[in-house]
């Protein structure tokens, strides 16, 4: 019992950084901004917050610097997706190959160092057998990765504002003769899809995996992306789709350990693999995909044609 309450806190710790980077995702695709540099911003942030954290040896202003950085990145793409209306397929593509070149440019000097990886047990719920070890033995970020959840869960359904952030994904031109200023609050919404894939880098480089090689996020910024096609746009399913990613991306390493004769090279590939087949699996039905998808996702807006 105490492995399998084991396995179940490394695969929370795993998807813990899908799950932060997804719900930022998502907002952005709420507000019918489809943006594919998700693995540059969270490339950045996690170099970025790896090296404020080691010089500093303060974890926290990581995470605050971290943020900050994908916040920029993401400010860079709003400026050209938003302001300049070019391609958003193509600017989130060319973002992410941006962050991977200045990502392995800054860490140069940081590759192979280490960072202290402290976690944040729960007093009292943290002693209790099994669930202790399980779910409240974890790093204050994965606490706050299931309260951002609730959240936005809350905002998107139960506020106001969330109602307005869906109309603008729905019908960018109804929202703007309403009076809406819809590119200023697009945005906001990928400033703050930029800081969660930012706190998702951070995560990866300051917890998950304290030091920094170049590659480090390794696809889970595209894992992310698909993520929030795997949940319908949905927090609660996409709190479930990064537990089951997480739980798959450790299974490798529990198979490798208990001895399983299966080639490491298929064992890597694990994760992605399940992307791929989910994917495909979502991909049979697309008018279920169409009912749930915001209408204007990816689309440029122009408020001379409204």
């Amino acid at each position: 019992m105490e492995n399998f309450a084991a396995l179940i806190a490394a695969s929370i710790n795993s998807g813990t950084p899908l799950l932060i980077a997804a719900l930022g995702l998502l907002i952005n695709e709420r507000a019918g901004v489809l943006n594919l540099g998700a693995e540059g911003m969270m490339l950045v942030s996690a170099i970025v917050g790896f090296a404020v954290g080691y010089q500093t040896h303060s974890p926290v202003l990581g995470f605050i610097t971290g943020a900050i950085a994908g916040m920029v990145m993401a400010s860079l793409f709003a400026w050209l997706a938003l302001m300049l209306a070019t391609n958003q397929v193509a600017t989130g593509l060319a973002l992410s190959i941006f962050g991977a070149g200045l990502s392995a440019f800054i860490g140069q000097s940081f590759v192979g160092m280490s960072i202290t990886n402290q976690v944040t047990p729960l007093p009292y719920l943290s002693a209790l057998p099994f669930v202790g070890v399980a779910f409240f033995s974890h790093h204050w970020m994965v606490y706050f990765s299931f309260a951002l959840c609730v959240a936005i869960t809350w905002f998107l359904y139960r506020s106001r504002a969330g109602l307005i952030l869906r109309s603008i994904g729905e019908s960018p031109e109804s929202a703007h003769a309403l009076g809406y200023p819809v590119r200023t609050l697009r945005f906001a919404a990928l400033l703050f899809g930029g800081a969660c894939c930012g706190l998702a880098g951070a995560y990866l480089s300051l917890v998950y995996t304290p030091m920094w090689v170049e590659g480090l996020v390794a696809g889970r910024g595209w894992i992310a992306l698909a993520l929030t096609t795997f949940a319908t746009w949905r927090p609660a399913r996409v709190l479930l789709g990064a537990l089951l990613f997480g739980s798959v991306t450790i299974l490798q390493f529990h198979f490798q350990a208990i001895g399983i004769a299966i080639p490491s090279q298929i064992l890597s590939m694990l994760p992605y693999l399940a992307t791929i087949v989910v994917l495909v699996l979502i991909s049979r039905n697309p008018d279920w995909i169409r009912l749930n998808m915001p209408a204007s996702l990816g689309k440029p807006f122009r408020p001379g044609s409204a």
